[in-house]
């Protein structure tokens, strides 16, 4: 009797690391550890806190402007997530469909993708204005291309011989594009939404240390100013939940639901 619980014990735990989500926390908790074990070894809290060090540090930022700079941060990271992914496409998209336009605008690609975001941040900011216009028209300037590429690439590997049985069926422009090339790009605009996510808060952080007078970056600008690394982990590692809760609970089902026709 007492085998057949191991036994049932053991299944249990074995399903139970089969789950991808667990997977993910076991492995944030092995990192923790292992920061913790770090920081022990060093035993210097001014060079890297420990995590129940950092945890406290959360805890008192939370009763004070912790969440407020946060929102604005992602306020900020949505807005031009959401233009450079629509511009991006509808750019990427014509290019793929399009080498005319392709061979005229490839060079333009190319230039956009080698201009260091900080260059674009400085010029939009010396332009516009410290500004919220400025800061979130630089974070879209440097995210579009990148994005115009992936959909220009899914453009150009669509399968043509399932638009010409769209044409013999008759099917409108609009109908061959809904359920036929778009279909066939969500994988490419996955891809795109997931390393735009990643890249666009990075970004994000940069124009508010450069520009603005509230976010996660200007937080972060003033804790340096202090030697307060603490409450910079503290900023980051919220943050970044925030941003990983994104991808799991809302991209990566997204992607499996768009994904499910194959």
């Amino acid at each position: 009797m007492e085998t057949v619980k191991k036994e049932n014990k053991f299944f249990v735990l074995k399903d139970l690391l089969r789950n991808d989500l667990i997977r993910r926390l076991v492995s944030i908790i092995i990192l923790t550890l292992i920061w913790g074990f770090i920081s022990y070894f060093l035993n210097d809290k001014d060079m890297l806190p420990s995590p129940i060090s950092v945890a406290e540090s959360i805890a008192y930022h939370s009763s004070q402007e912790l969440f407020f700079h946060i929102s604005i941060t992602l306020s900020r990271v949505f807005a031009s997530f959401f233009l450079a992914m629509i511009i991006g496409s509808a750019i990427g998209i014509a290019m793929g469909r399009n080498k005319i336009l392709d061979d005229y605008f490839d060079g333009w690609l190319i230039l956009g993708l080698n201009i260091p975001a900080l260059v674009t941040i400085i010029l939009c900011f010396i332009w516009f204005g410290l500004n919220e216009v400025a800061a979130i028209l630089a974070v879209t300037i440097n995210k579009i291309p990148t994005v115009t590429v992936i959909l220009r690439e899914g453009t150009k590997a669509v399968d043509e011989k399932l638009i010409d049985v769209g044409k013999i069926y008759k099917l409108s422009k609009l109908k061959i594009i809904k359920e036929i090339i778009l279909p066939q790009l969500y994988p490419y605009l996955v891809s795109a939404a997931r390393s735009g996510l990643a890249l666009i808060w990075k970004i994000v952080l940069v124009v508010e240390l450069l520009g603005r007078s509230n976010g996660v970056g200007f937080k972060i600008n003033e804790f340096f100013s202090m030697f307060d690394i603490a409450s910079i982990l503290a900023y980051t590692i919220v943050f970044v939940f925030f941003i990983m809760a994104i991808e799991w609970f809302f991209i990566k089902p997204l992607e499996t639901k768009l994904t499910n026709w194959r």
